[in-house]
């Protein structure tokens, strides 16, 4: 039973890489074709076609690799300098930019001269290039809000999960109380497993960091504590210890290793599926992005470690990268864990979430071949046109975004040798969640 779960976790995972890919693929197509560019392929995949159907002037297919996709759009590049393709060059670096024009116009038919991609303004060139992405960061924004505001995410509750019999400093990891230590308010006081409080020191709260950040901000005070006990209200009163206490952050999460000076009351808070509105679904997918963004960043930083769980049997770390094939693992992992159904299919969701938000993430960096490159190009291009139009210069025409193509090559080879590094890593030694 355990196996076939798996195997289902998988399965989901790869029908929502494939529907995300097809929807990326389908931003850069649409729009394409609203701005007259002609698209003779439009792909889901790699390699060796599968299946495929001519509609219109657009092939659609998939094909067998399904870790990718593509648009074929005529006239990608512009021609050389005296218009035409140039001759063949000896120089590698002239033959790498002379084969992508080539690639550019190896498909142009009688009539498609004013249907180009470069002979677009960049407005309409960014556009095409950047709906790709956007697609992604929809996706990711439409499924995120269906599990929080439709399944809920586990979080730390105001309901009382156990109780501490003594104050101990958070930074000595210990739970055994000594004769040395002070009793707990909350044991003090009669707080109960069990309980949920509803208002603290006057106020009425059922939110966890609400409630945790009240408590940090009254120590040594004598403050009433309303709980909801077996439906009834009961009023307890504790003086709020002061004490040593895990460090939080601006998105009240807290930070590993850090610790600070304030209230403390003494008992664990329970964790429980909760539903957010719609507010709160905003700076929950805020924060994630942020947390993203940083991630990216830190990407390279991560390499040493993802490299000695591959080949030296380190530990992987929990925040290690992952590719395709360490998510789908997760994705089957997810459907063997030991929760409600309706959690093991918000999970999936999330993860297919959270993949969406990375590829926004990730073609949005202004490197060819990523569509992130060509945003820069017609950026960098209309940029050029405006400052010659504003100092009276002649028009210096199309950026020639094919001369970029020996740099391309050489950020797709660090891509791959990554790539390839993390699928190692995700096979010998992958990421768990259990």
């Amino acid at each position: 039973m355990t196996t076939l779960m798996m195997i289902l976790g998988i399965v989901v995972f790869a029908v929502g890489l494939l529907i995300s890919i097809a929807w990326h693929e389908l931003g850069h197509l649409s729009t394409a074709k609203l701005f007259g560019i002609r698209v003779p392929q439009y792909m889901v995949g790699f390699g060796p076609t599968l299946f495929s159907r001519t509609k219109g002037e657009t092939e659609y297919g998939i094909k067998a690799i399904p870790f990718g996709g593509y648009i074929r759009m005529i006239g990608m590049f512009p021609p050389g300098p005296d218009g035409r393709m140039e001759a063949r060059s000896t120089s590698p670096w002239r033959g790498m930019i002379e084969d992508a024009r080539s690639a550019a116009f190896e498909e142009l038919r009688p009539g498609d001269e004013t249907r180009m991609f470069y002979t677009r303004k960049p407005w309409k060139r960014v556009i095409v290039m950047f709906a790709g992405p956007f697609m992604n960061l929809i996706l990711a924004a439409v499924l995120f809000l269906i599990v929080l505001m439709g399944f809920g995410i586990s979080q730390q509750t105001t309901t009382v999960s156990s109780v501490s019999q003594c104050v101990i400093a958070q930074s000595e990891n210990r739970d055994k109380c000594t004769s040395a230590d002070r009793p707990s308010p909350a044991a003090a006081a009669g707080l109960k497993a069990g309980d949920k409080i509803v208002s603290f020191n006057g106020v009425r709260t059922d939110e966890w960091n609400e409630l945790s950040d009240l408590i940090r901000a009254n120590p040594g005070k004598d403050v009433p504590i309303v709980v909801d006990r077996k439906g009834q209200e009961v009023i307890l009163h504790a003086k709020i210890a002061t004490n040593q206490v895990a460090k939080k952050d601006a998105g009240g999460q807290i930070v590993q290793g850090e610790y600070v000076t304030a209230g403390f009351l003494g008992f664990s808070a329970a964790t429980g599926v909760v539903r957010q509105d719609f507010d709160e679904s905003l700076v929950w997918m805020g924060d994630r992005v942020g947390e993203a963004v940083d991630s990216l960043a830190a990407l390279p930083g991560k390499i040493p470690a993802l490299w000695n769980a591959a080949f030296d049997g380190a530990e992987r770390e929990p925040d290690s990268p992952m590719g395709v094939v360490g998510a789908a693992r997760v994705g089957g992992e997810i459907f063997t864990l030991d929760i409600p159904p309706t959690q093991q299919l918000a999970m999936a969701l999330m993860l297919v979430a959270g993949f969406n938000l990375s590829l926004f993430l990730f073609n949005m960096l202004p490197l060819l071949p990523l569509d992130g490159g060509h945003i820069a190009g017609a950026l960098w291009e209309s940029l050029r046109r405006n400052a010659a139009k504003a100092l009276r210069r002649p028009d210096p025409g199309p950026f020639d975004v094919a001369k970029l193509m020996p740099v391309a090559y050489v950020v797709a080879g660090i891509f791959i040798c990554f790539t390839i590094l993390v699928l190692i890593a995700d096979v010998v030694n992958p990421v768990r969640i259990s």
